[in-house]
């Protein structure tokens, strides 16, 4: 063996041992909140500045799911710090409580930046599947900050620089579902289930009873002109209508939302599998805007 290949071998050797290792938490289990199910997990970047923060949110349709627990040493090299997030699940209180309890979460990581080295303007949100539709719901509300409240986490600002989303619901709204993905999406429990609705029916024969709760959750019901940037990736979608498989991810949702942004004016960047693919990768367009 040459010396040349002796020291190669060596490094892909070192490579598979550090990059195969799994990072704890540097605070585990933080209670954010009042409920026992709003606990976070966060990994500080050592940096003598204060770094960004991107926030992830678990997927499992609203209905289950948990917070990571690990993460690989490559998250932490990019000069950004990490939490993770568990929240109030649709068995336990039905929307909007997955999204308020996120959007607290925030609201929580920004007391915390003096001691845990945040930069508070620079937080950024991630998911996939139902975490990928909270992390857009929290890109276009308004903020919930409310600065005569005696919490002091409420008087913090909810408002996010941008979100990473992956195969993620931008509306709860079955009848514009039908029309633009097909049954197989209305079908999944995360559109009636989390709302209070015994099926998809009863959701659509009593929409009126539905309607404000489903709409309220939906990020595209709340995209206006002063919203930040999101980037989202789909998989190849099936043919539309979807009678059968897995409308609940399919591409459909991010066109409307790309529609949308379009017609406002913000930017969107979508990328859909073997179809379509974003003016920037995901970790393009996290360094452009925590590079504000």
């Amino acid at each position: 063996m040459t010396g040349l290949t002796f020291f190669a071998v060596l490094f892909v050797l070192f490579s598979s041992f550090v990059y195969g290792q799994k990072i704890k938490p540097t605070f585990s289990d933080v209670s954010y909140g009042p409920h026992k199910d709003m606990t976070l997990n966060f990994w500080k970047n050592r940096s003598p500045k204060p770094t960004p923060l991107l926030v992830h949110i678990h997927g499992g349709g609203w209905l289950g799911g948990k917070k990571m627990e690990t993460v690989s040493p490559k998250l932490l090299q990019h000069g950004y710090s990490y939490a993770s997030i568990d929240y109030r699940l649709a068995g336990v209180e039905l929307l909007p409580a997955a999204v308020y309890d996120a959007a607290r979460a925030i609201q929580f990581l920004r007391t915390k930046a003096k001691a845990w080295n945040i930069n508070s303007s620079l937080i950024a949100v991630t998911g996939g599947s139902a975490g990928a539709a909270s992390s857009m719901w929290l890109a276009y509300h308004d903020d919930l900050a409310n600065p005569e409240s005696d919490d002091p986490v409420l008087r913090e600002s909810s408002r996010v620089c941008g979100a990473v989303a992956m195969g993620g619901q931008t509306t709860l709204d079955p009848f514009l579902l039908e029309k633009k993905i097909g049954p197989a999406c209305i079908r999944h429990p995360m559109i009636w289930k989390t709302v209070g609705a015994a099926s998809h029916e009863q959701l659509m024969k009593e929409w009126e009873k539905f309607k404000v709760l489903s709409l309220k959750c939906s990020p595209l019901t709340h995209v206006t002109k002063d919203d930040p940037p999101v980037w989202l990736r789909y998989k190849k979608p099936d043919p539309v209508p979807v009678i059968k498989g897995d409308g609940i991810h399919h591409a459909g949702f991010g066109r409307l939302l790309k529609d949308r942004c379009k017609t406002i004016g913000i930017s969107c960047y979508l990328s859909v599998m073997e179809r379509e693919q974003a003016e920037l990768t995901s970790a393009e367009f996290l360094r452009m805007i925590f590079e504000q």
